[in-house]
């Protein structure tokens, strides 16, 4: 995509509803004219009806976030997975691609696929996920990405921390408790790294919420590996518990039950999912702000860059640092 003529990060004005069902019909799809926005921040993505077939959902990546080539490495990623029989929704291959471009717009196109949010509720629930999160890592762990992040305290952390420093986010009245908050914490997340150790770092989803996963009477499947990323595996676990410490304990332990039936588990890296958890609150404060300028995001977190917002982020942060201070789960 030529740089001078892409739109800007924020620009999804021209991405009218004759864009997106023009670049569905360049695929060789005949839209019915209907279509859906489904609920998505930082891409756009809709169904669109399609003419005497089931409809498609077109994802539209956001301008500038990524280059093509880890768009394509997102591709390949979910569809090797996919030729392992791993539940993972992959994009469609059309005219030997699976990224287009339309207008500037880089779009690719997936079979819809239905379900609801996992409850796991249920021992059996969480081993199936730990199944499904297992099989997912041992074909990560077959080779490398070069086009996709890295998952560390430098990207998470410090540019977090630093782009909402130097773009005045952080009110005046809580800058130097933020400043040293943040610098705290930078320091235990540091520590808590070393303890554990040289980790193995693979291929992961990368941002394995609940959100990103649609249980079906069948079991769980992905449907967006949009932040896939190199890093640790507990990085795709950690979300998936919730609650009290005990609770927690319990859901891990049936998850990692599941999970060893199909690749290994460093028990190490149980140190680093209260950093993990930091690193993501930090880095979520600063996704926001850098996508403040786009107007979807206001009308979507009127909450955000408010004083009670950055007093209650404080506050989180205060409850981090004291979690990172006590001893990891263990199983």
């Amino acid at each position: 995509m030529n740089a001078l003529t892409a739109p800007s990060p924020t620009d999804y004005t021209d991405l009218t509803p004759d864009t997106l069902l023009d670049a569905v019909e360049q695929c060789a799809y005949r839209s019915d004219g209907r279509f859906i926005a489904l609920n998505s921040y930082e891409n756009r993505v809709y169904q669109v009806g399609i003419e005497d077939e089931a409809p498609v959902i077109a994802k539209f990546y956001r301008p500038c976030r990524w280059s093509d080539d880890a768009i394509l490495e997102e591709h390949s990623f979910a569809m090797e997975l996919a030729e392992q029989e791993i539940p993972v929704v992959a994009p469609m291959l059309i005219n030997n691609s699976t990224l287009h471009t339309h207008k500037g717009y880089r779009f690719a196109l997936y079979r819809r696929h239905g379900g609801h949010w996992p409850e796991l509720n249920t021992r059996d629930d969480r081993e199936w996920a730990g199944r499904f999160i297992a099989r997912i890592h041992a074909v990560g762990a077959t080779r490398s990405f070069r086009h996709r992040p890295l998952l560390d305290i430098d990207s998470f952390g410090r540019q977090s921390v630093r782009y909402l420093q130097e773009n005045d986010f952080i009110p005046a009245h809580i800058e130097t408790a933020y400043r040293t908050l943040a610098e705290d914490l930078l320091q235990q997340i540091s520590a808590a790294y070393k303890n554990a150790g040289d980790i193995q770092h693979l291929r992961l989803h990368g941002d394995c919420h609940p959100g990103n996963i649609l249980w079906t009477d069948e079991g769980p499947h992905f449907v967006d590996l949009d932040d896939c990323r190199t890093g640790p595996a507990i990085q795709d676990i950690w979300m998936l518990i919730s609650g009290e410490r005990y609770e927690m304990q319990t859901q891990l332990m049936d998850i990692i039950e599941g999970y060893l039936q199909f690749h290994d588990f460093d028990h190490r890296q149980l140190q680093l999912i209260e950093p993990l958890r930091t690193l993501r609150i930090l880095h979520y404060a600063a996704w926001l702000a850098r996508r403040w300028e786009d107007p979807a995001f206001p009308r979507a977190f009127p909450w955000f860059n408010t004083a009670r917002y950055w007093e209650e982020h404080i506050l989180t942060l205060r409850e981090q640092a004291a979690l990172l201070n006590e001893p990891a789960l263990v199983i």
